[in-house]
């Protein structure tokens, strides 16, 4: 059989299982403080200010570094920035678990400068996310795609919380840093040997490659861009779109929902509702499964919308408006006292937050292909401001009223503000085309007609 009538390979699908795997070790990464937090709260003998802090460094650094991490993906390329970050982070974060050896003063400042660095150097990941899934898979599975890696951000915590919460336990919370350093400098080396870019790949063939381009694939991203970089002034444009400072702020309030579950949730069931710490991480994981069930769920349900027809537009805001509606429910927490309700509770909300988590789909739908490494650091560099600010803040109301009931408040007015983001700011959702000459008001593409026909 001649290549031109070969089957088409369907390694995308391989790449999407990296994907998926490098974004759960990304997020058990990002969790290990908060696992660990009571039980170093109680060693090092800090309060919910500090400890906020704490939990904010990592948000610091990430959101310092995503603008040069964009860039870096767009100059040298996905796979070795990427595989440099994986092995980076992981390396300070099994440092950590040496912390506990400084004095208390001294650990405390190692800790935050460790977060730090692990913050700076998961910078690339979610922008190279984005920016792999606009080369390997067509428009119209796209939303899929993105929603599956990102909903690996669920399946880390109920995945590792469990066996966190069984090491913290039984060993200290110092081992719990050991062990996933390890973990992710040992997935490094996996990276490197399986990842390539869509023509480049020993195990594709030129049928998937084809079928990849003509349904909006970039899959010439790296070979076009790699040597030249982006332009600065593209930045300026991309600020300038009505669009896209509405999915900016839409993140960022999404962001401040996953932070709350990423650092104070754990917190919250061991000091508000009594439970050891064996068992809060075991009860975190059930939210965090319904989260990664809503997030493929979201993926699922746009794509199909866009195959039968639906915009881009209907078929992305959908999932996006009504997940993050189901996410305010959170604060009927406050209104009771059964653990199983408050579980409850806490599993909707996560499951809503799941669904409507599709910012990185609309990120490759919209991103130009110039600068698509710099677009998602932008985006990202704007949602995860959330990572520094929702720690800090809940640590001040946790501080100043003594109980978790303000900061639920907090979070779930997060999730209502980006249903109002996405209902009256963003407008259509299509690509934006940049100009070489001197910034205008950006041009945009809708990737409707890039769908398949209606099924």
């Amino acid at each position: 059989m001649s290549q031109a009538t070969a089957k088409p390979t369907h390694v995308r699908y391989l790449i999407l299982l990296m994907l998926f795997l490098v974004t759960t070790i990304n997020y058990a990464d990002r969790a290990t403080i908060s696992i660990a937090g009571s039980s170093l709260q109680k060693d090092l003998g800090i309060d919910a200010v500090t400890l906020g802090y704490i939990f904010s460094a990592f948000g610091w650094a990430y959101v310092a570094g995503q603008i040069p991490g964009g860039w870096l993906l767009d100059r040298f390329g996905s796979k070795k920035v990427y595989a440099a970050g994986i092995f980076i982070w992981s390396l300070f974060t099994f440092l950590q678990g040496f912390v506990g050896y400084l004095p208390v003063a001294s650990a405390v400042i190692a800790l935050f400068l460790l977060r730090f660095m692990v913050g700076f150097a998961e910078a690339p990941s979610f922008p190279g996310n984005a920016r792999i899934v606009a080369a390997w898979f067509p428009t119209a599975e796209r939303g899929t795609a993105s929603a599956i890696f990102n909903s690996a951000q669920y399946f880390a915590t109920a995945l590792f919380a469990p066996i966190m919460g069984w090491i913290v336990f039984h060993f200290g919370w110092e081992h719990v840093f050991v062990v996933m350093g390890v973990l992710g400098m040992v997935f490094a080396g996996i990276w490197m040997k399986t990842i390539y870019n869509p023509k480049e790949h020993p195990r594709t063939n030129a049928a998937e490659v084809a079928a990849i381009e003509a349904g909006g694939g970039m899959v010439d991203m790296d070979q076009k861009r790699a040597s030249d970089g982006p332009k600065w002034h593209y930045v300026s444009q991309l600020l300038r779109s009505r669009m896209l400072l509405g999915v900016y702020l839409g993140q960022y309030c999404i962001n401040a929902i996953t932070y709350f579950f990423l650092t104070w949730f754990p917190v919250y069931l061991v000091q508000e509702r009594g439970m050891s710490i064996l068992k809060a991480g075991f009860i975190a994981s059930l939210p965090a499964l319904m989260g990664f069930l809503g997030g493929v769920l979201g993926g699922i349900i746009s794509d199909y919308l866009l195959r039968r027809g639906h915009s881009l537009t209907f078929a992305r805001k959908l999932p996006i408006v009504c997940g993050l509606l189901l996410s305010t429910t959170m604060v009927f927490c406050n209104y009771v006292d059964a653990e199983w309700m408050v579980v409850g509770f806490m599993t909707l909300a996560f499951f809503g937050k799941g669904l409507g988590a599709l910012g990185w789909a609309v990120v490759a739908d919209t991103s130009p292909k110039q600068i698509a490494g710099l677009s998602g650091g932008l985006f990202n560099t704007f949602g995860n401001l959330a990572s520094i600010t929702t720690p800090i803040v809940i640590g001040y109301l946790i501080s100043a009223t003594g109980s978790f009931k303000w900061a639920l408040v907090f979070v779930g007015a997060n999730a209502l503000v980006a249903v109002l983001s996405y209902l009256f700011i963003v407008g259509r959702i299509e690509r934006v085309e940049l100009s070489d000459e001197a910034p205008k008001s950006p041009r945009r593409v809708d990737e409707k007609r890039l769908a398949p026909a209606n099924s």
